[in-house]
């Protein structure tokens, strides 16, 4: 089940979707992304690896900006 909560940063809001396979852990991203304001971040918490290599593209493919946070 996703959740969603903000970050310590105002701007930028985590989105918790360990458990949800692809392609729902992109259809939840995009409905925060699409309610999101400009400029805010989303931070995804995935554990789907077909999601982690599929969210970033779809989302680039949206015309959405993506940094990537190293693990760690």
């Amino acid at each position: 089940m996703s959740s969603a909560e903000n970050a310590g940063d105002a701007d930028t809001l985590r989105l918790d979707l360990r458990g949800v396979k692809c392609p729902l852990n992109w259809a939840h991203a995009k409905v925060r992304l699409e309610s999101m304001r400009r400029g805010e971040t989303l931070e995804l918490t995935i554990d789907d690896p077909r999601g982690a290599r599929d969210i970033p593209r779809a989302a680039e493919a949206e015309g959405y900006g993506r940094r990537r946070r190293p693990r760690g």
